[in-house]
């Protein structure tokens, strides 16, 4: 079985996406499957057209500058022109099986009608990100076009995948039938996480941290991530625990809003702002952590997606709390395996906090069940397999072809 996966962009850059789709492509081809992979133009990155990254090849879409590639909505044509291009050629070239096209809906799009079964994989919704990331505005032309298009591609796939139940119910609700859909969720890789951490001595001690007690964030600093509640609720929390520091790792659009809100509220000297850290530290910044705050603002983003960072402290057993949107009930059994507060309330988050932190049996029990759910139900070796009934089924289907073709 071959599989043509045509993904927007790739390991080495770095991102949640990034590293699901290496989890993807590493644990199919441990099943014995063959994998050919392909960035989008929008990889960038690179001048090579093959590109090799921890043992995968991938072949390169390299961007053309032409006058569409300036001109809003006909750059996003060109790059669906583009790339479709690009796939003739290797699908010809490499006969697959199976076509997956990932996020955003332009990879579908260009996928379409190339003779070979489609399936989309919808790890998000594309309008609604591009309001999280202050692109556009719900209800926007630019919105409905989006929505538009996703709804387009998914109604004309022959199978659709997405990473968690709140998509899948967004993916039926756009009149894809529940049989066409399948939940294959994120996971971890739990032994990659327990890897040198790529630091030298004591992390706490470089970071100014030895004798405090912890909170912190590691990941991207989105306006959807609500770390500003997190700094409003540290001051409650401080009255409580004098000895509570935050750490804050990673960066993004929405750091210099975080910085000003320390600044603000006077916590300079309680917050630590740790910059962007190879992938190799990631877990010695989780080693100088006591609780994992993830503050998720309740937006249809952050109701419907579930993120990728609460199980990886999952995994390793680091204590956390979480609030209570959607993509994070999907993933924290509230009191087993982290704790849920309401979102978008500051002081129900420092409660949270002050409840952890004063209770040793209950950091102990959840440092437990956490390792314990991740081993059992979300390891890419667990979850990667689902793919194989989509795949079978579509490649049994005599005569099977997109249903662009078959309208």
């Amino acid at each position: 079985m071959r599989i043509l996966h045509v993904l927007d962009h790739s390991l080495p850059t770095q991102s949640g996406y990034s590293f699901r789709s290496q989890a993807i492509l590493r644990e199919q081809r441990a099943l014995g499957w063959e994998t050919v992979q392909v960035t989008s133009p929008k990889h960038g990155a690179t001048a090579q057209p093959l590109e090799t990254v921890d043992g995968i090849d991938f072949h390169r879409i390299l961007a053309t500058q032409g006058w569409m590639g300036s001109v809003p909505v006909l750059d996003q044509i060109d790059t669906v022109r583009q790339l479709r291009r690009g796939l003739r050629k290797i699908v010809a070239a490499m006969r697959p099986d199976i076509i997956q096209a990932h996020s955003p809906c332009l990879n579908a799009l260009a996928a379409l009608g190339l003779g070979k079964p489609l399936v989309y994989e919808m790890r998000s919704s594309w309008e609604d990100a591009a309001v999280s990331s202050g692109t556009t505005v719900e209800g926007s032309v630019r919105y409905r076009l989006s929505r538009a298009l996703e709804t387009y591609v998914l109604k004309r796939a022959n199978a659709v995948t997405t990473i968690c139940e709140g998509l899948r119910e967004e993916v039926s609700h756009r009149g894809v039938p529940a049989a066409r859909i399948t939940v294959v969720p994120n996971a971890v890789d739990a032994d990659s996480l327990a890897r040198t951490s790529g630091f030298v001595g004591d992390i706490r001690a470089e970071l100014g941290l030895t004798g405090h007690f912890v909170v912190g964030f590691i990941g991207s600093f989105f306006a959807w991530e609500g770390l500003p509640f997190l700094i409003a609720a540290l001051a409650p929390v401080l009255r409580a625990r004098s000895d509570v520091r935050v750490l804050l790792v990673g960066g993004g659009i929405d750091e210099p809003n975080v910085r000003a809100v320390v600044e603000r509220e006077g916590l300079q000297q309680h917050v630590v702002f740790a910059g962007k850290l190879r992938h190799d530290q990631i877990r010695a910044a989780y080693d100088a952590i006591d609780v994992l705050a993830y503050p998720r603002v309740p937006i249809r983003l952050t109701e419907m997606v579930t993120p990728l960072k609460p199980l990886e402290a999952m995994a390793l057993g680091k204590v956390l709390v979480a609030s209570d949107v959607g993509g994070h009930r999907e993933l924290v059994r509230d009191g087993v395996t982290g704790l849920l507060f309401r979102a978008g309330d500051a002081r129900a988050l420092a409660d949270a906090v002050v409840r952890v932190a004063a209770d040793r049996e209950l950091r102990a029990s959840l440092a437990q069940a956490g390792p314990r759910f991740v081993r059992e139900e979300r390891s890419w070796a667990k979850v990667v397999p689902r793919y194989e009934a989509v795949y079978r089924s579509l490649m049994a289907a005599p005569g099977t072809a997109p249903a662009a073709e078959r309208a």
